[in-house]
């Protein structure tokens, strides 16, 4: 075997696919019995006709992405973009909707203007927004004026100056999306995702995947057996394989996986990594359609459910700061929105939470979850027929990447967006002879694009065995 990929996550399999391509014999361990990662759909264990996604369910990157738009993502799975990327429910007033129309999104705004100014320069082009935010981060970056523009509007969202955005409605639709890095408001990482997830918003959309979000691992797995790759599932991995590897796991699980092999100096330096915020999951099972105050609601897929911008910020506060908030923020998602497939014939449909917490809370966040439902949907709680809850330490059960909750793996600062776990010249090298790490951990960071998987295997291909990064086209 030339290459090993320990874990199948999407980046993990983005590595495997690169490195099968480029004509090399590689073999995936899983230690699932399933393969995919965070990008996993598995039935309801009571109701079989509707399934849950594992992790994450409405995909921003997928077609924004520049390793699937060259893999041909979009024409290999059903992707649906609504025409409304995403909602923030108020309580006593309508909702606020980002559609993918940049200009409809503004006419329903207090200040219009204030919302154009800061995201048409950066939706002229559909996918350059993300392109830069995807970048490895030691090249000349792409789009080099508009990556200015988006570095001037993510320094400006990240700091006090965030109040110059007009309007308390426009600051609510971009402290919900901001919030999607579970970092508090304003900061530069929280910025730097909410502004590039929103410009995808008025762009390309956000994509549900037909199917659910294995759709996507389907995919890729489909392409990497079809070039000749293994796959090894319900395998943990626990001393490291021979020869070359790729790890698709977090930095600190080297530390059991090579023990006193470790460089000194590099296993302190894990040692010193922490964990940061975490989520919990909550998965219902719905007997029909949510109550929502606002009927409009029904065509929207992803929802902030956290209120006005204080309140967002408060409450990503208390939870950085290792509290409990009395009124989470709570991301929802109702996915038959975009495929009526996930829909059983009984009218059963999943929808979807995750519950930011302090990293590692045992809390059960059930209730929680409901609650908050209910503040902008009165009657919710009459059309749930289950709930299926994972506290935040059982996240890592599912996804060895979740460790205490975290979906970043501890990524969510500025610094680590650029440096990875450890300041490294190539941060996807490990100081141990043959081995990569390509998770969450390593830049561009968290997130479904495959990005960090791409970028570990072009130094593999280049370092181990003198490749060029094959074509991925279909």
């Amino acid at each position: 075997m030339d290459v090993t990929v320990v874990g199948s996550g999407p980046n993990g399999l983005a590595a495997a696919v690169v490195c099968a391509r480029a004509g090399l014999r590689v073999r995936i361990i899983e230690g699932q019995t399933t393969a995919g990662g965070g990008v996993r759909t598995l039935a309801d264990p009571e109701f079989g006709g509707v399934a849950h996604d594992v992790c994450s369910a409405i995909h921003p990157m997928a077609l924004a992405s520049p390793f699937f738009r060259e893999f041909g993502l979009a024409d290999r799975i059903g992707l649906t973009v609504p025409a409304l990327s995403y909602a923030n429910p108020l309580s006593g007033r309508p909702a606020l909707l980002a559609y993918r129309d940049l200009e409809r999104t503004c006419a329903e705004l207090s200040h219009p203007d204030s919302w154009r100014a800061l995201f048409a320069p950066l939706t002229a082009s559909p996918t350059a927004a993300a392109e830069v935010m995807l970048s490895d981060k030691r090249s000349v970056p792409p789009h080099p004026v508009l990556a200015a523009r988006l570095g001037l509007r993510v320094g400006a969202q990240g700091s006090p100056a965030w109040r110059l955005l007009r309007g308390d409605d426009a600051r609510a639709l971009f402290a919900g999306v901001a919030a999607h890095a579970v970092s508090p408001l304003p900061s530069l990482p929280a910025a730097g995702l909410g502004t590039v997830l929103a410009a995808l918003a008025h762009t390309v959309g956000w994509p549900v995947p037909i199917g659910g979000s294995q759709a996507i691992a389907d995919a890729l797995l489909d392409d990497f057996a079809r070039h000749g790759g293994e796959l090894v599932l319900g395998q943990p991995v626990t001393t490291p394989p021979p020869g070359v590897v790729i790890f698709d796991t977090p930095a600190r699980a080297l530390l059991d996986i090579y023990g006193d092999r470790l460089p000194p100096r590099y296993a302190a330096a894990l040692r010193r990594l922490r964990y940061r915020s975490g989520v919990a999951k909550v998965d219902f099972v719905l007997s029909g359609d949510i109550p929502w105050a606002d009927p409009r609601l029904a065509e929207v897929a992803m929802f902030h459910l956290g209120g006005d911008r204080d309140q967002m910020a408060a409450a990503e506060s208390a939870v950085a700061a290792g509290r409990h908030a009395e009124h989470p923020m709570v991301l929802g998602a109702s996915p038959h929105v975009g495929d009526p497939g996930r829909i059983d014939d009984r009218g059963r449909r999943p929808f979807w939470t995750y519950v930011h917490v302090p990293h590692g809370s045992p809390v059960d966040q059930a209730e929680a979850a409901t609650a908050t439902v209910e503040r902008f949907a009165p009657g919710f709680r009459d059309v749930v027929l289950a709930v299926r809850s994972v506290p935040a330490p059982q996240m890592a059960e599912h996804n060895a990447n979740l460790v205490g909750g975290d979906i970043t793996g501890g990524g969510n600062s500025l610094w680590r967006t650029f440096a990875g776990p450890t300041l490294r010249a190539n941060p996807w090298a490990l100081p141990m002879p043959q081995a990569y790490l390509c998770s969450a951990a390593t830049p561009p960071n968290g997130g479904v694009h495959g990005m960090a998987g791409f970028y570990a295997a072009r130094t593999v291909l280049k370092r181990e065995f003198r490749l060029r990064v094959p074509t991925l086209e279909p």
